[in-house]
């Protein structure tokens, strides 16, 4: 059964660095802790340049949510600058990732565990029609007044930062509607 997520209920929780907080949107299964979560769905708040956590085993997927963008060092080597052209970077959890900021950013962030699922993000314009792609799918909005979500009888009003995450029995077909139109990130996961 579908599941509202309201960003306002949401607490944020600072890094050990004082680099940044995470406010975590959903994790599987429920109340699972960084050692043991399948996926896990959060905002990442990066407040100053510092160097990620690592996580062996895990597939990122990393997108500018607000901010002016930041810079990405991975292994040392390759730099990525996410900004509002290029928002968005997969990357394995293994790599070693260093931040670079001028001021603070906000970044959508999905985590799966390789070995027990995978995800496939797609960023929409709303209005759109959605089909979904995998068992679990977290919609989010990114930004805009907001987004009614309607599929299979049921229907939700979504503000910016909220969410819905739909299970195995919700509807495999959404219709997005925006006044004045609105980003929706899009995450399926796939076990």
């Amino acid at each position: 059964m579908a599941q509202f997520i309201a960003h306002a209920n949401l607490l944020a929780t600072a890094w050990k660095n004082g680099a940044g907080s995470t406010t975590e949107i959903a994790v599987f299964p429920r109340g699972a802790g960084f050692d043991d979560f399948d996926w896990r769905i959060s905002l990442a708040s990066i407040a100053r340049s510092g160097a990620f956590s690592v996580f062996p085993g895990i597939d990122r997927s990393l997108c500018l949510v607000s901010g002016e963008g930041v810079t990405l060092t991975l292994d040392g080597a390759r730099r990525v600058a996410l900004n509002a052209a290029s928002p968005l970077i997969r990357f394995p959890g293994e790599a070693a990732v260093h931040a670079d900021v001028a001021a603070l950013t906000t970044d959508f962030n999905v985590m799966t565990r390789r070995s027990r699922c995978s995800h496939q993000f797609e960023r929409l314009a709303a209005p759109a029609e959605l089909a979904r792609r995998g068992q679990t799918t977290l919609l989010f909005v990114a930004d805009g007044a907001g987004v009614v979500a309607r599929g299979g009888g049921q229907q939700f009003k979504l503000g910016r930062f909220d969410a819905l995450l739909l299970d195995a029995g919700d509807a495999t077909h959404w219709s997005l509607d925006a006044d004045g139109g609105a980003s929706v990130f899009v995450t399926d996961l796939i076990t």
